[in-house]
């Protein structure tokens, strides 16, 4: 089983590619599910049919589904949110209050990307292919699983859902309350689990990769170093950039305007793919297609001139570097003049956007505008950070132990 989730800015093209990718691999002879998470409802309209929320076969081997996030809103989300107003204003909440403080910031993308793991381990398809929404909203998709775990056990912690009784009794209301809190938490159990689920299908590298489409602009560069560093702050795994609408070299012979528009787009584009070329992952180019390709037999042009004989989605080979290193650089056991470095590899990041700070038991990590909460191993809690550098694409923090809590 392979996810492959394309992502970029809008209007790149990677509904597109995401659509002619999903028609190659289908008739290589995989069973191949391509599913979009974009609210702009454009896999349709490049594959030329009606999607609805069930996968529609479209040819052989190939089907397709645009998730009705409102429809899952409704069944998955509102029971959650009901019973939660239930216990809240048995606290003494009042009604309003309780009602927006059950609102939860991108439950819609979370149920889609819940879709999407439900469809990957049904079993049915060898591959799926997610056409994702604009870059700024697939990162904050992706990273939601993590950060609604971490609120999720803050808010409500596993060891206190588990003594129902006890935690019924604090809400005011008693043997009353228990029907309602024990459908909370059953609830919560299930979202908890969703949750787990997601985080492992995302970070399991061997499975699921994430395809960035981006056009060969200068302004993108920049553009796409963030969204690497970015995703590889959340532990995610980039298997290539496609670069979109390359346009040929001008003929000698074309003269005019014309030609010297042509030659200064061909010379900006090459020069742009040639630093692109440098980036840690591989990069594949499509031509610039005269017509829109729409369609089944013309997204396959699309997608045998983007792949040429290799597989669109190979089998994962030996697993990416790994996210977070630590190692120890002097003394040895609990010797107070030991040291540690913790190494987090950031491929594309830039210094100058990059800020680090301590909080409890956390690393905050923020580049540019995203950030993550490191959890630091147990040895590293009793130390503190005494510098920290940029090599290459590695992040590298000091620690040294801080005699208050060393030797506890």
């Amino acid at each position: 089983m392979r996810v492959v989730l394309f992502t970029g800015k809008g209007g790149v093209g990677k509904t597109t590619l995401a659509a002619a990718t999903a028609a190659l691999l289908a008739r290589s002879g995989r069973k191949v599910l391509v599913v979009s998470t974009d609210p702009a409802h454009s896999l349709g309209d490049a594959l030329e049919c009606e999607l609805g929320g069930e996968p529609t076969e479209l040819e052989p081997g190939l089907s397709a589904a645009h998730i009705d996030t409102r429809a899952l809103l409704d069944d998955s989300w509102g029971p959650l949110r009901g019973h939660l107003r239930i216990l809240l204003s048995g606290a003494g909440v009042d009604e309003l209050v309780a009602d927006e403080l059950t609102v939860l910031p991108g439950v819609e993308e979370l149920l889609a990307l819940g879709e999407v793991r439900r469809a990957a381990e049904n079993g049915t398809w060898d591959v799926v292919i997610v056409d994702c929404g604009p870059t700024a909203e697939t990162l904050r998709l992706l990273a939601l699983p993590e950060a609604l775990s971490g609120y999720l056990e803050r808010l409500f912690p596993a060891h206190r859902r588990a003594v129902r009784g006890l935690l019924a009794g604090l809400t005011g209301a008693g043997r009353d309350a228990q029907p309602a809190w024990d459908r909370t938490v059953d609830a919560l159990d299930v979202l908890a689990e969703q949750l787990t689920g997601l985080r492992a299908m995302l970070a399991d590298h061997t499975t699921t990769s994430i395809r960035l489409v981006l056009t060969p602009e200068r302004m993108v560069l920049a553009e796409t170093r963030r969204t690497l560093t970015a995703l590889a702050l959340h532990g995610l795994h980039v298997d290539g950039l496609v670069a979109n609408r390359v346009l040929p070299g001008p003929p000698p012979s074309l003269r005019g305007p014309a030609g010297r528009w042509l030659r200064e787009r061909h010379t900006e584009q090459q020069a742009v793919l040639a630093e692109l070329g440098g980036m840690p992952v591989s990069l594949r180019t499509a031509p610039h297609a005269a017509a829109e390709p729409t369609g089944i037999p013309a997204l396959l042009e699309v997608a045998r001139s983007l792949y040429g004989s290799a597989d669109p989605a190979p089998r994962a080979g030996a697993a990416p570097e790994p996210l977070l290193q630590i190692r120890r650089t002097a003394g040895r056991g609990r010797s107070l003049d030991s040291e540690f470095e913790l190494v987090l590899h950031l491929p594309g990041v830039v210094a100058s956007t990059l800020d680090l700070s301590r909080i409890d038991d956390d690393l905050a990590v923020t580049a540019g505008p995203t950030r993550r909460m490191v959890a630091l191993p147990s040895v590293l809690r009793r130390c503190t950070v005494s510098g920290a550098r940029l090599s290459g694409d590695d992040l590298r923090v000091a620690f040294t132990p801080d005699p208050a809590a060393w030797l506890r």
